[in-house]
Parts: structure tokens; C-alpha cells; sequence
């Protein structure tokens, strides 16, 4: 079960790295949204709010969403960040939803679990 979780969150995780991605375009971050982010004195808490506000992006993505085709809006929280740090910021945030889904999954699990024990 492991093998395939962690072969399946590494697919993900290229997925979204390439998903972005187009030739015909010199700026490969998804669109921008037009709000402008409160400033944040603290540069660990606007790194950890820009992590927060992409793993909840991609945690609210449609059921028909397709990484190959479609593209996150970034956040507010992460706007004018250089291309290095915007890519890690969002693979922190991949990291932490994929994390979600799992921990959602196991409670998931273990409820089954109790409610089968006699």
C-alpha cells in the first residue's frame, strides 16, 4: 500500500511540476490573481502562509481537474516571488495536501477498523 501511495504522490508531484509548463509562453506561473497580499513583516510566516494558502489550493481542486491541462491560480499569498522560490513553495504545499489526503485516508482507515472490531 506504501509503494503505491508513495509512487502515486511522486506522479503527482511531476505532475504538478510540468503542468505549468508551456512553450509558446515566456512567464510559466499560472495566472495571477488580482488581490494584493497584506504585508508580512515576518518572512517565515509569509514563506509558511504562501505554503498554507497553495497546499489549500490544491486541496480545492475540482474532481475533474487535470494536470496535464489545467493550471493552479496562485494564491495571493505567494504573488511576485522569484521562479525558484515560487516552485518550492508550491512543492512544500503539494507536500503538505498530499499529507492531508493521507492522514484523511488512515482516520478513514482506522474508523473502519474500530467499527469491525467485535
Amino acid at each position: 500500500m506504501r509503494t503505491r501511495t508513495t509512487i502515486a504522490t511522486a506522479l503527482l508531484a511531476l505532475a504538478a511540476l510540468t503542468a505549468g509548463c508551456s512553450s509558446d509562453s515566456s512567464d510559466d506561473k499560472p495566472a495571477a490573481t488580482t488581490s494584493t497580499p497584506a504585508p508580512t513583516a515576518d518572512p517565515a510566516e509569509a514563506r509558511q502562509a504562501c505554503v498554507d494558502a497553495w497546499a489549500e489550493t490544491i486541496s480545492n481542486r475540482p474532481a475533474d481537474f487535470d494536470p496535464e491541462a489545467d493550471s493552479d491560480i496562485e494564491p495571493a499569498e505567494c504573488e511576485g516571488l522569484p521562479e525558484d522560490e515560487w516552485t518550492d513553495r508550491y512543492m512544500e504545499g503539494l507536500a503538505q495536501s498530499n499529507q492531508a489526503g493521507r492522514d484523511a485516508l488512515q482516520d478513514l482507515i482506522d474508523e473502519a477498523s474500530e467499527d469491525a472490531q467485535p
